[in-house]
């Protein structure tokens, strides 16, 4: 496996997590709506920390962006409802 796949499934991987963990603060289902979610969450979550210049002061990496996405998960998902 080459190492663009394996960064492919880990980018998929942590926004699969980030959507799961966004749906159980928010509320929602559906493996593909929380894949989704995670993966825009990311985006936003990556923007909003590095724009706002917030460091969460963890080494772990993963673990780092598992949170940035999660926290833009949930705001994606708080957005959505608000425009629907």
């Amino acid at each position: 496996m080459s190492m663009e796949t394996q960064a492919w499934l880990v980018f998929l991987l942590i926004g699969l997590v980030a959507g799961f963990l966004a749906s159980l603060v928010v509320g929602g289902g559906g493996l593909i709506r929380c894949l989704l979610s995670g993966i825009i969450g990311a985006f936003v979550g990556g923007f909003l920390f590095n724009a706002l210049g917030i460091s969460l002061g963890i080494e772990n990496a993963l673990v780092v962006q598992i949170i940035h996405a999660t926290v833009g998960a949930i705001i994606v998902v708080l957005i959505a409802r608000a425009i629907a």
